[in-house]
């Protein structure tokens, strides 16, 4: 492979990769009932449409179809991407979870 097939590789995981963590956030905001771009377009109020977004949330399924996300999990893989905005906004929704649970 010469430095160019490289690079076009590396870039190709890291998109998929990057896909398969939007398709995480998204999953877990539909089986906590969240609707994924608003808590997105509150984490980054500045962007416009995000077709990656749009094209994960093709990918969900119903809640009742869905495994179990973990909260821990949705927050890594956030964090691991440097979605540390994104992350915020979960935190803050588990959290209000967790004090209307306790109600």
């Amino acid at each position: 492979m010469d430095p160019k097939e490289i690079e076009n590789k590396i870039i190709q995981n890291y998109k998929q990769d990057e896909g398969m963590m939007i398709l995480v956030f998204a999953q877990w905001c539909i089986n906590q009932g969240i609707d994924p771009k608003q808590l997105y377009f509150r984490a980054y109020p500045g962007q416009t449409e995000n077709e990656l977004l749009n094209h994960m949330l093709e990918q969900t399924v119903p809640k009742e179809e869905s495994e179990e996300i973990p909260d821990a999990t949705v927050l890594g893989v956030l964090s691991l991407f440097g979605n540390e905005d994104l992350a915020f906004e979960v935190s803050n929704e588990i959290e209000r979870r967790a004090k209307h649970g306790a109600d």
